[in-house]
C-alpha cells in the first residue's frame, strides 16, 4: 500500500516547529499580561493618602479581585501553553485524546493548546 494513502497519525517536524512558534509568541505574550496584572495588583495593594478612604477600599477590593481574577486566568492559560509545548516536543501535539485522530490545523491556530478535536469537543 502506498504510504500517501495512509492517513497521516502525526504532524510532521516542520509542522510542530510551526506550532512551536507559534505557542512560544502566545506564551511570551501571556507572560507580559501576566506581569502587568501583578503590578496593577501590587499598586492596589498599595495604601493611599487616606482621604475618601470608606470609597477607595471598596473600590481597591473589587479591583484587586478583578485583577486577581484576570491573572489566575492568565497563568491558567500559560500553563495550558506549557504543556502544549511539552506534547510537541513528545511528538503527540495535535493529536486528539479522545479519538486519536488529528486535530484539524485551523483549530489548533484558533486554540494552540486545544486537546480535542472539534467532533470530540462537540460530544462533549
Amino acid at each position: 500500500m502506498a504510504k500517501e494513502n495512509l492517513p497521516k497519525t502525526r504532524y510532521s517536524d516542520a509542522e510542530l516547529e510551526e506550532f512551536r512558534v507559534l505557542i512560544t509568541a502566545k506564551k511570551e505574550k501571556s507572560e507580559q499580561e501576566l506581569d502587568f496584572y501583578m503590578s496593577q495588583l501590587s499598586e492596589t495593594s498599595d495604601t493611599g493618602d487616606g482621604k475618601n478612604k470608606g470609597f477607595e477600599d471598596g473600590n481597591s477590593t473589587v479591583e484587586s479581585e478583578r485583577l486577581s481574577s484576570m491573572a489566575n486566568r492568565q497563568r491558567k492559560y500559560i500553563q495550558h501553553l506549557q504543556n502544549a509545548l511539552a506534547r510537541i516536543d513528545n511528538k503527540v501535539y495535535g493529536i486528539c485524546r479522545e479519538t486519536g485522530n488529528l486535530i484539524s490545523k485551523e483549530r489548533l491556530r484558533a486554540v494552540p493548546h486545544a486537546t480535542l478535536s472539534i467532533e470530540a469537543k462537540q460530544k462533549r
